[in-house]
């Protein structure tokens, strides 16, 4: 069967190969992982829980989901895991359907210093329309102020705590926000989408010990199917031995149906994965990547935001160079062959859509099997790129867009971008898109 979407597919698995992906939020899976995404589990309807389905015929659907649950128990050392969750913002979604009512107070980072829209960003997401949201924010350090993050939780008295972040370059201590919790008797929950891979890898103090509810997508660092995790932990369940059962039911009858059933298979392998020792390999190669990116990236005169980074990602700083530079450079390294997305920076002078930085990462260009050879290759590729492309952005909505129609329009043609993108594909052919 002829069909053009088969074209499209391929153009698309041409251009992951061809470029390099320093998007932090994206990964490769492993060919096992793929392999279930595709078969005939994408077919059953599953609504329920293994032993308690609305259809029958889930036999051996109780079986893989149940499996998926046991390896994650044991990978993170919790009692409860629910795998439903079809990603991660609904996953947030369902906790705090789970442990708050309408009008509760929620905390989290705002998004400039690195937090997620699901963790209480006001007025345009669910939890910032529906809750009480309060925001903290970092330090002089660019690190998280929890000073701040005490004298708003005393203030305000929050139902919810997130420890959790998006854009965030350092090392989060969850004892600290454990402290704080503690004072105004908040549910402190973890967002580890990031750093996953990373916790499990042993690059990352683990949430476990200090919080109640832990959620995580399972593509990022942790190189699993598109989906989520959602944990509960001891210090969680003895808090509310209820606390399994209300996750449960938030997430069906309370906001979604069906599981995607062939996802969960592919949770289940990746959580086998991540128990192998190359799992830990792989961890501490995407942080000695980053490391060595950073430092290229200073030494070749870019800004980071906190000067450096403790994980696997980085915040690029434009505004040494002009406010809301952002969109430009993201285009102009899309154009020279690496894909990287345009990021808010602290006190950000521009907006979400026309941002100062870019954020980038090493999770994918680790799957691939890409060193500090190539880290350092790739990071003067951006900062040629960076200083090629120092165009402002006009004020005014129409002079802005007529900007970025011909600025796009230009750097399609580029030969500066072209020859650097053929650089990075004679470079990105020569490693595979998943290197066990």
């Amino acid at each position: 069967m002829s069909d053009v979407i088969f074209d499209l597919v391929a153009q698309e698995e041409q251009r992951l190969i061809d470029l390099v992906g320093l998007i932090p939020s994206e990964n490769h899976f492993s060919p096992e992982v793929g392999k279930v995404l595709g078969t005939s589990l994408s077919s059953k309807y599953s609504e329920g829980y293994p032993g308690r389905r609305y259809y029958e015929g889930n036999q051996v659907i109780d079986q893989i989901e149940t499996l998926a649950q046991d390896r994650l128990k044991e990978l993170f050392g919790v009692p409860y895991v629910n795998v439903q969750a079809h990603s991660g913002s609904p996953a947030n979604t369902a906790i705090q359907f789970a442990l708050m009512e309408p009008g509760d107070t929620i905390m989290g980072l705002a998004l400039s210093g690195g937090g997620h829209l699901t963790h209480g960003h006001p007025k345009v997401t669910f939890s910032g329309r529906v809750m009480n949201p309060v925001q903290y924010g970092l330090d002089a350090n660019a690190r998280i102020d929890f000073d701040q993050v005490r004298e708003l939780a005393l203030e305000h008295k929050p139902k919810v705590i997130y420890a959790g972040t998006t854009a965030y370059p350092f090392v989060l201590d969850f004892a600290k926000f454990r402290e704080i919790a503690d004072e105004v008797d908040a549910w402190l929950v973890a967002d580890i989408s990031h750093i996953t891979g990373l916790v499990v890898g042993g690059q990352h103090p683990s949430p476990v010990p200090h919080c109640d509810v832990i959620m995580s997508t399972t593509h990022k660092t942790f190189r699993g199917p598109r989906g989520a995790m959602i944990l509960a932990t001891e210090r969680g369940l003895a808090r509310d031995p209820k606390l399994g059962s209300k996750i449960n039911t938030a997430i069906i009858p309370g906001l979604q149906g069906g599981p995607h059933n062939a996802s969960v298979a592919g949770i289940a392998i990746a959580a086998k994965q991540a128990m192998e020792p190359s799992f830990k390999d792989y961890a501490k190669a995407v942080v000695d990547n980053a490391q060595v990116m950073a430092k290229t990236l200073m030494d070749e005169g870019i800004k980071l935001v906190g000067d450096g980074t403790e994980n696997h990602l980085m915040v690029v700083d434009y505004t040494p160079y002009s406010p809301s530079l952002g969109t430009q450079i993201a285009y102009a390294l899309d154009v020279a062959g690496i894909y990287a997305n345009r990021n808010t920076v602290p006190d950000e002078p521009g907006s979400p859509f026309y941002p100062s930085g870019l954020r980038i990462g090493t999770p994918l260009v680790t799957t691939r099997g890409m060193g500090a050879d190539e880290m350092v290759k790739i990071s003067k590729w951006i900062a040629a790129v960076t200083k090629h492309t120092n165009q402002p952005l006009p004020d005014g909505k129409k002079e802005r867009r007529d900007f970025l129609k011909d600025f796009r329009t230009n750097a399609d043609k580029d030969e500066f971008l072209l020859n650097i993108r053929a650089e990075v594909v004679e470079m990105a052919r020569q490693f595979p898109l998943f290197k066990a």
